[in-house]
């Protein structure tokens, strides 16, 4: 069966490109509450909460859906984030399966494991999703995954493919992350030297590309070969470290939630116990061996953002 795809997110960051690289000689339409231009296929705008996502993929004959769209940058107002991540997932969902989509492709994040102290030293898809109540989008995550894996067991027919990227990097990559690396000085907190792992974004949609036109199914984490602590980052980065003791960022966190930013000195985990994913079964089990390594992928995102000093 040749895949006839509908991308949630289209206008995205990876949804674009997802979208051109398939439209070459597959059948691909989007959704997505922004238009876009430079696309080689039609985005309707549309909100993935709406019951007519139903309607559009029963009048294109969808086979597979990828579900990309999903909040990145928590807002003030988390029931609404909680609404359009999770509620949105299930609608999705529903709408797949009143339509008789066959496949789903959908991207959690490493995020859903959790920061915790005692995650193991090399997470793998088996270990325990726990996200962290105070970072809506781990939280939301987590949430969702439980969802799916319920959807998994009373509905067998549609089948799913869940990706868990580490964080990803590329040429254009902007978001709270990488706002860290193009900074003068890096940040790290004191007696904590928690890595990170990469993953190329055109390792991302190539992975998704190999799962979409052989209809893979599975669990995957992905990222590249090895870990960076912050220490190596910065060298790689030809930048200094600024190292605060962990007091002092949470009384940084709690004047921003008093001014009304969604923080919560809580969210010092994030630098404090990053997840590191292992992407054994990726390689193994998909089929699929990222051409860039972590410290290749931050390497190739310093060269094209300017992040790199001197």
């Amino acid at each position: 069966m040749t895949p006839r795809i509908l991308i949630t997110g289209a206008a995205g960051y990876i949804g674009h490109q997802l979208g051109n690289r398939l439209a070459a000689d597959l059948h691909v339409v989007g959704t997505d509450l922004h238009p876009r231009d430079d696309v080689q296929f039609p985005i309707q705008v549309m909100d993935i909460r709406d019951p007519a996502l139903a309607e559009l993929l029963q009048c294109e004959s969808i086979t597979h859906v990828v579900h990309l769209a999903s909040i990145l940058q928590a807002s003030p107002d988390r029931q609404r984030d909680y609404d359009i991540d999770v509620n949105g997932t299930r609608n999705v969902l529903e709408c797949c399966l009143k339509s008789g989509v066959s496949h789903l492709t959908i991207t959690s994040s490493g995020a859903a494991y959790g920061y915790h102290p005692d995650n193991p030293a090399w997470i793998d898809e088996q270990d325990p999703l726990r996200g962290n109540p105070e970072f809506a989008y781990s939280d939301h995550k987590r949430q969702i995954e439980e969802l799916l894996a319920d959807y998994r067991q009373r509905h067998p027919a549609l089948r799913q493919l869940v990706l868990r990227p580490g964080t990803v990097l590329g040429a254009e990559t902007r978001n709270q992350i990488t706002e860290l690396f193009m900074a003068p000085r890096l940040l790290a907190l004191k007696g904590s030297d928690s890595p990170f792992v990469f993953i190329w974004d055109q390792d991302v949609i190539s992975a998704m590309e190999l799962g979409l036109r052989q209809s893979r199914t599975g669990i995957y984490n992905m990222a590249g070969d090895g870990a960076l602590s912050m220490t190596e980052i910065a060298a790689r980065l030809n930048k200094p470290v600024r190292r605060l003791p962990v007091w002092l960022v949470k009384i940084g966190l709690q004047l921003a939630q008093w001014r009304g930013k969604p923080t919560s000195p809580a969210q010092v985990k994030f630098l404090q116990y990053r997840p590191v994913l292992s992407n054994r079964r990726l390689k193994e089990e998909f089929g699929y061996t990222p051409r860039k390594t972590s410290a290749e992928t931050l390497d190739y995102f310093a060269q094209c953002s300017g992040a790199r000093r001197g």
